[in-house]
C-alpha cells in the first residue's frame, strides 16, 4: 500500500520522515469502521449525489489509482525539500536543502537525490545515491505495486483500521468538489507493528477528488505522545503534524505538488529534536521512447476558491 509515515534508524536517532511526496492512495476500508455514513450536502448546492460509504469511496480511490500506473510512469518531476533545525523558541538553527528527481518504478515512487544545498551530488556521495537507486529500482520491479517498498511504513488503509471515521462532507477545494471526512486514533484499537500503533496517536481530515476520486489535500496532527523502546529509545511528541497535497497535471495523472510538517522529539531520553519541513515539487516532464518530452507541464488547477 502506499505509504505516508515511515520511521528511521539515522545517525542522530530514530526520527519521524514526513513523506508528503508519496502516493498515498488507499486499499480497502477495514470492516472496523464504520458501516455507513450519513447522506448530506453543502448549504446551498444544488441536489447531487448522496456521500457514498467510506469503506466504497477508499476502494474506488484505489481502483482509479491502479488505472493510472502506467501514466504516472511516464512521468518525472524536482522535488525540493527543506529541513530546518529549530531551538526551543522556535528560531532556526540549520538550513538544509535536497533536490531530488521523482519518477515511478513498477507503480512505486522513488526519488533520486541530486542536489543537497543546492550543490550537485558529485564523487562518493554520487556513486552512492546511484547505487541506491539502483537497488531500489530492483526491488520495486520484484515488488507488487500494491504492496510497500519500505518495512515500516503506514499506508491510508492501515491507519483507517485505526480510526473513527465521521462528519463527511462536501467542499469546494481549489475549485473542485471533494468528499472529506475526519479520522481519529482508537485507543482500544488492536494493533499489529509499530506502524499501526503508531496510527492510533493520529488525528486529521482527508480531503477527496469527487470526480477523479484521488487525495487531494491530507492533514494529520498527533494528538498524543508516540513511544519507542517505552520512551527510553525515542519519544515523538503530541502537536506534531504534517500535510500534502496532490492536484492534476496535464489533465490525465494527479501528482504530488507539495508538503509541510513540524515534529517535536526526544532521542534516549536526552536529545531533543524540533524539526520544520517542506517540499514543494514542481517541473513535471511527461516523456515516452516515440514522442518529445513534453517540458512545459502544468498543474492544473492551481489556485483556490
Amino acid at each position: 500500500m502506499p505509504s505516508i509515515l515511515e520511521c528511521s534508524n539515522q545517525s542522530r536517532g530514530i526520527v519521524l520522515i514526513v513523506l508528503p511526496r508519496l502516493r498515498l492512495f488507499a486499499g480497502l476500508v477495514s470492516s472496523l469502521l464504520l458501516t455507513s455514513l450519513a447522506m448530506c450536502q453543502p448549504p446551498n448546492a444544488q441536489p447531487a449525489s448522496p456521500l457514498p460509504d467510506i469503506r466504497e469511496l477508499m476502494r474506488e480511490v484505489q481502483d482509479h489509482q491502479k488505472q493510472l500506473e502506467k501514466v504516472r510512469e511516464n512521468y518525472t518531476f524536482t522535488s525540493l525539500q527543506t529541513t530546518q533545525d529549530m531551538d526551543g523558541s522556535g528560531q532556526v538553527k540549520k538550513n538544509e536543502t535536497e533536490e531530488f528527481e521523482q519518477f515511478y518504478a513498477n507503480g512505486h515512487p522513488i526519488a533520486r537525490k541530486v542536489k543537497k544545498n543546492g550543490k550537485p551530488l558529485e564523487g562518493d556521495d554520487l556513486k552512492k545515491e546511484t547505487e541506491r537507486v539502483t537497488k531500489l529500482v530492483e526491488k520495486a520491479q520484484n515488488t507488487p505495486s500494491d504492496q510497500p517498498l519500505g518495512e515500516h511504513t503506514i499506508t491510508v488503509s492501515q491507519v483507517l483500521e485505526m480510526m473513527d471515521v465521521r462528519n463527511p462532507r462536501l467542499e469546494i477545494f481549489r475549485g473542485r468538489r471533494t468528499i472529506l471526512f475526519d479520522f481519529i486514533g482508537r485507543k482500544d484499537a488492536k494493533t499489529h507493528g509499530l506502524a499501526q500503533d503508531l496510527s492510533k496517536t493520529l488525528q486529521g481530515t482527508m480531503w477527496v477528488d469527487e470526480a477523479d476520486r484521488q487525495i487531494a489535500h491530507l492533514e494529520v496532527r498527533f494528538i498524543d505522545n508516540f513511544d519507542l523502546g517505552a520512551g527510553i529509545f525515542a519519544r515523538i511528541q503530541k502537536g506534531s503534524w504534517f500535510y500534502f497535497d496532490q492536484a492534476l497535471v496535464n489533465g490525465e495523472v494527479w501528482l504530488p505538488v507539495g508538503g509541510e510538517g513540524a515534529i517535536q522529539a526526544r532521542i534516549l531520553l536526552v536529545k531533543g529534536i524540533r524539526q520544520h519541513g517542506t517540499e514543494r515539487d514542481y517541473d513535471y516532464k511527461r516523456f515516452r521512447v516515440d514522442t518529445e518530452q513534453q517540458k512545459d507541464a502544468k498543474v492544473v488547477p492551481d489556485k483556490k476558491p
